[in-house]
């Protein structure tokens, strides 16, 4: 009984570690394709107030890429560590940057008036 088992367990680690990867990469599409239809139909009111919300998103991922960055695994993580901190400030300092313009072009409508 052993011996079969021991020939089946590399087979069965294999097919469940494809299933893992066909799983991650089904949750990532179903992912995008949900973001993109919830973002696109935003009315333009909230729009400002959502993007405050993925600011904040932006700085929690820039924790965890500076967390994957220190970590000292190998240099290819390292790498990849880094190059997710400089996409994830990139993105933060973005939005904050189009938020605040943003609020600005609803100031100059007359919306800062009392």
């Amino acid at each position: 009984m052993e011996k079969i088992l021991s020939q089946f367990i590399p087979q069965l680690a294999e097919q469940v570690q494809m299933g893992n990867i066909l799983v991650g990469i089904y949750i990532f599409f179903l992912a995008a394709f949900l973001g993109y239809h919830l973002i696109t139909r935003v009315p333009p009111l909230l729009h400002t107030p959502l993007m405050s919300l993925t600011n904040a998103i932006s700085a929690i991922s820039i924790v965890g890429a500076m967390t994957i960055a220190g970590m000292k695994h190998d240099t290819f993580t390292t790498i990849l560590g880094t190059i997710a901190v400089l996409a994830a400030s990139i993105n933060a300092v973005g939005g904050y940057i189009i938020t605040e313009r943003t609020l600005r072009m609803f100031k100059g409508r007359g919306g800062g008036k009392k």
